[in-house]
């Protein structure tokens, strides 16, 4: 994993008006605003927009009859409601664009999209053999705007039909709806009316007769009123015939008769030709759009204009999309806004704008506006609070979703497949090829031998014809890293990972002897039954003792078969999980920290000892494997076309789940142990990582950044589980209160909880005084050292601590308490009866407030252990607090030094350890002036004892203290 908008497609049928879902969509190119996000929107000229080039909006009426056609009071009402309905039917969102980030609606947000002319002659010329290159535009054709689509051609001729066409994820769903709302707002006054068309609707209808004014009045009941003056608009009517490739057209006269009565009844893909054949309304204007591999299907002599729909060929157009979409405040879609504070995503625009300047592989992937989107949903995901149940997985099968639902690879072939399936076949196996022999660059005999593997007939080499025009782009990109031209890469990283685990879900993976094991076993199966009976009655009526044999063996086959299919199983769920628990010196960040890099990029220079190796990682691909099983997942790549058998899934979680049960077990790196998790909290089963983690009882995380994401899988995989957990180590975490209130259901099973070098404040001690006090809570040793709680903190402590009846042991060293800190405790210490030990030390606590804490301490029924050393106290009191105790009347030791009397303290190590450990985050001067306070305490008890073995005790102390002073740049003597 190297470096690593979309909206609804229309769905058009009958009853527009109604409200239902859009099923799909592509991403906005150029944006300007226009209205108010919320509030009323007039079906009007906009008041005020920002214009980029190529804007609709300065588009002129025509001369003639413009504007003359629908002045009648009624007609003019049957335009304004048909106007009204197109707006709200074409502004809804579907739910993958509403849940995954921040959104924004074409009827607030108005999208330039970018088109190149072309020629017949290109259409016509051969493409190379992967056709994986954008070609660049040809001279003398200068980008098309919307309001330039119709105007007279080079010739002075006039242009009736255009076609403009693009491959899946160039946003020709999102030109359309930006043709239709900018109609319906009046911001295309050259059409009086508009009449909208899905291809994919009128092929469901088969050839069902019906005529064009028939199918105009049942997806748009208001211009019934007006149907008869169609046939007067002439110019000003403009049909637009969206998704062309799911039409099957015959021109020959011999297929499709002629007909121009748009009331007489025909089958509908007739009416289309005869529209495009202008033998039908003339005179009226036509706009199709349509994949590549269709462009055939109309005669180029019906064609005015042919117009390729190109994607963000500039990164200043990247950059653009990005800074409108993070900063796109709520739209009433219920995603809302990005929820990071200004600062934040002002960063993450110039990290992510940074990136794409640096002409990384990722500004070539956001060549195709639909990676944009998937580039936003991720940084959604990886930083802002994700509802429940989104995991990464439905992010990118929610990508696929949107792009590919209800797509087939050829409507002109019988078998109907879908495309998804076909990409799942194709670059499912390169991607699993590359994941097998650890490569993610690829050359173009790798790319060709996975997609011509197995194609014996014409029909399936069309087939990967229709898919090299039409999608091959979609997943593959020329790589453009030093090193590594002429090969190929997967547009995004992860998206090899997730194919290739769409490659083993799905059950595409099959050896030799599987796929000959299982034709036999399925032959034995059904003569076994049969043959068993024959044999039976032969052994019978003949002596042979060979049948009883035979018969046997005959029932022993299936199960052969299916203990093959079961080991394969566990070799690849061995696989899985060896990959799951692989760590490498450069990979060595969870993977969530690895996916965010690759796309915002790594700030600073990178250290030589960052260098990637060269063996790849793909950490990911057991997290998609996991994900795709879940039953969320199966359900929606099963619409795709990609159905995921359940006895399948149950086999494979089982296989997972025999194989993460032995290597579960060993204790792993921080990082490591919170891949792990997420793995469980993308499978989404809380019953499979129940038993999978029933084993865990240290979980130690320490030095991770724990994200709202991160602790929110932390929360979800292990929240729920029932066996408490021995130590949860949450230092150095970069942990905030909302993580704290995340956290919580994990923190109720801990018994030791370390949360130290987390820059804790006052606000934070409020969420641990309501985990203190929850009844569950079963902490008996707390470790906040390290962090600023100061007063206001340890105030609400106390109160936690009073109704708390677990806690044993308390750390605070180093929390900001001071004086009053102490003072404070020292007055509540005795609200809380089970408390055995508590760490004040370097606090800045002066000589009072230490000796008023160790007469407290002295007095407490159970606390045995009092630490105060590194405080600013004299040497009187330092004194004072070793006499204290030293006392044989029982109550709690303090610890405020190296030495007891003459001799070494029991706590030396303790109290180095804890230097040793803070030395770079604590300030280095005051630590130096307290290491010399003790190291002469250590020399004048050495000369004060006649003792030859404290004499060595305090010798060897002596010099532990030393080699500390020499890492903090002092004498050491």
């Amino acid at each position: 994993m190297r470096w690593g908008c979309h909206l609804p497609r229309a769905s058009w049928g009958p009853g527009l008006g109604r409200v239902l879902q859009p099923a799909d969509e592509r991403i906005p190119f150029l944006i300007h605003w226009s209205w108010p996000l919320k509030g009323e929107r007039p079906l009007g000229p906009p008041r005020a927009f920002i214009r980029h080039h190529g804007s609709s909006a300065g588009s002129g009426p025509p001369s003639g009859r413009h504007g003359q056609l629908f002045q009648g009071i009624a007609a003019a009402e049957a335009i304004q409601r048909h106007r009204q309905n197109l707006a709200e039917w074409f502004s809804r969102l579907p739910r993958e664009e509403r849940q995954f980030g921040p959104t924004f609606a074409l009827d607030t947000v108005h999208v330039d999209p970018v088109i190149r002319e072309s020629t017949p002659d290109e259409l016509l010329r051969p493409l190379a053999e992967l056709a994986l290159e954008h070609q660049p535009p040809s001279a003398g054709f200068p980008p098309l705007a919307l309001s330039q689509l119709f105007d007279p051609d080079a010739c002075g001729r006039r242009v009736q039909t255009v076609v403009l066409y693009g491959t899946v994820g160039t946003g020709k769903s999102t030109l359309v709806r930006k043709l239709v709302l900018d109609w319906c707002y009046g911001r295309l006054p050259a059409f009086e009316l508009l009449i909208p068309f899905s291809c994919e609707d009128l092929s469901s209808l088969g050839p069902a007769p019906a005529s064009l004014c028939q199918l105009v009045a049942q997806r748009y009941t208001p211009l019934k009123e007006i149907l008869p003056l169609m046939a007067a608009a002439g110019s000003c009517l403009l049909f637009v015939l969206h998704g062309l490739e799911h039409l099957n057209l015959d021109f020959r006269l011999a297929g499709t008769g002629l007909c121009s009565d748009p009331e007489e009844s025909e089958a509908p893909a007739a009416i289309i030709v005869n529209l495009l054949r202008k033998y039908m309304l003339p005179e009226a204007s036509i706009l199709v759009t349509t994949r590549p591999s269709a462009i055939g299907r109309i005669p180029s002599k019906y064609v005015g204009r042919y117009g390729e729909i190109c994607g963000f060929s500039d990164t200043n157009l990247q950059k653009l999309y990005f800074q409108l979409r993070f900063k796109q405040p709520d739209c009433g879609h219920g995603a809302g806004g990005f929820s990071a504070t200004p600062a934040q995503r002002d960063h993450l625009v110039q990290m992510l704008s940074r990136n794409l300047e640096g002409h990384h592989q990722i500004a070539t992937a956001c060549f195709l506006p639909s990676y944009c989107w998937l580039v936003c949903a991720t940084l959604h995901f990886l930083h802002a609070p994700t509802p429940a149940g989104q995991t990464l997985t439905s992010i990118y099968t929610s990508f696929l979703h949107l792009n590919f639902s209800g797509e087939m690879l050829d409507s002109t072939d019988p078998s109907k497949l879908s495309l998804m399936a076909y990409a799942a076949r194709t670059m499912g196996k390169l991607a699993y090829e590359g994941v097998s022999s650890r490569k993610t660059y690829f050359s173009e005999e790798d790319v060709r031998g996975c997609l011509e593997a197995g194609i014996q007939t014409e029909e399936e080499f069309q087939l990967l014809h229709v898919f090299r025009r039409d999608a091959l782009r979609f997943f593959l990109a020329p790589c453009v890293e030093p090193g590594h031209l002429g090969t190929f890469v997967f547009t995004v990283p992860a998206m090899q990972e997730y194919l290739a685990a769409l490659y083993i879900v799905l059950g595409l993976r099959k050896t030799t002897l599987q796929r000959v094991g299982k034709e036999v076993a399925e032959l034995v199966g059904r003569v076994g039954e049969d043959v068993s009976l024959v044999l039976g009655i032969m052994a019978k009526l003949l002596p042979l003792r060979a049948l009883p044999l035979l018969f046997n063996l005959l029932k022993v086959v299936p199960r052969v078969f299916g203990r093959v299919v079961g080991k394969s199983r566990e070799a690849v769920a061995q696989a899985m999980v060896l990959e799951m628990f692989r760590e490498e010196d450069y990979y060595n960040d969870d993977v969530l920290d690895q996916m965010g890099a690759s796309i915002l990029g790594v700030e600073g220079p990178r250290c030589r000892s960052d260098e990637p190796t060269e063996d790849e990682v793909f950490e990911l691909f057991p997290m998609f494997m996991g994900g795709l099983l879940s039953a969320h997942n199966r359900v929606v790549l099963a619409q795709l076309g990609c159905p995921i058998k359940t006895l399948d899934a149950l086999e494979n979680a089982q296989a997972i789940k025999k194989k993460l049960g032995k290597l579960g077990r060993q204790v792993l790196p921080p990082s490591e142990l919170l891949d792990h998790l997420f793995f469980h909290y993308e499978f989404q089963n809380q019953r499979f990582s129940a038993e999978v983690l029933s084993s865990l009882r240290q979980l130690s995380l320490a030095g991770v950044r724990m994200t709202p994401l991160k602790c929110m899988v932390v929360a979800a995989v292990l929240g729920s589980g029932r066996h408490a957990l021995d130590e949860v180590n949450f230092a150095s975490c970069q942990l905030d209160p909302a993580g704290l209130r995340t956290l919580r259901p994990v923190f109720l099973r801990a018994r030791k909880l370390g949360l130290q070098l987390n820059s804790l404040g006052p606000e934070a001690c409020r969420d641990l005084r309501d985990l203190l006090l929850h009844d569950q809570c079963q902490v008996t040793t707390l470790r906040l050292s390290n962090n600023p709680l100061t007063v206001a903190g340890v105030a609400l402590l106390v109160e936690g601590l009073a109704g708390n009846t677990s806690l044993k042991h308390l750390s605070l060293l180093h929390t900001g308490l001071g004086d009053e800190g102490l003072e404070l405790l020292a007055a509540q210490l005795d609200r809380n009866q089970q408390l055995l030990e508590l760490n004040v030390a370097y606090n800045g606590a002066g000589d009072t407030a230490a000796l008023a804490l160790a007469k407290a301490a002295r007095e407490h029924p159970s606390l045995e252990l009092l630490h105060l050393y590194f405080n600013e106290l004299s040497s009187e009191c330092r004194q004072a607090l070793r006499d204290l105790g030293s006392t044989t009347e029982g109550g709690a030791r303090v610890v405020v030094s190296l030495t007891e009397g003459t001799a070494v303290s029991e706590y030396w190590s303790v109290i180095l350890g804890e230097v040793q450990r803070n030395l770079n985050s604590w300030d280095r001067g005051r630590v130096r002036r307290h290491l010399e306070l003790l190291l002469r305490d250590l020399e004048d008890n050495r000369g004060a004892t006649l003792n030859p073995w404290r004499k060595a005790q305090l010798l060897r102390v002596e010099g532990e203290v030393r080699a500390l002073l020499e890492q903090l740049g002092g004498p050491g003597s």
